[in-house]
């Protein structure tokens, strides 16, 4: 029984920290939502910046590595 226990313990407590997790979720007001969207599409544009360089970047120097022919 010992070994059934060492099982379903963990289990336990992992169902009840859910719970208690999902008890303290709220929804969102609209101004909450605003600044997670805005935050989150700011994010997103800096990323493809960063990404649009980089590529811009690399792009001479395979043509400089690879060599044009």
């Amino acid at each position: 029984m010992d070994a059934v226990d060492s099982v379903v313990d963990p289990l336990r407590e992992f169902a009840k920290d859910s719970v208690r997790l999902v008890k303290r979720f709220h929804k969102p007001d609209r101004k909450e939502f605003s600044k997670v969207a805005v935050r989150t599409a700011i994010g997103f544009v800096v990323m493809g910046f960063v990404g649009f360089f980089v590529k811009l970047i690399f792009i001479p120097i395979n043509n400089i590595i690879v060599g044009s022919g």
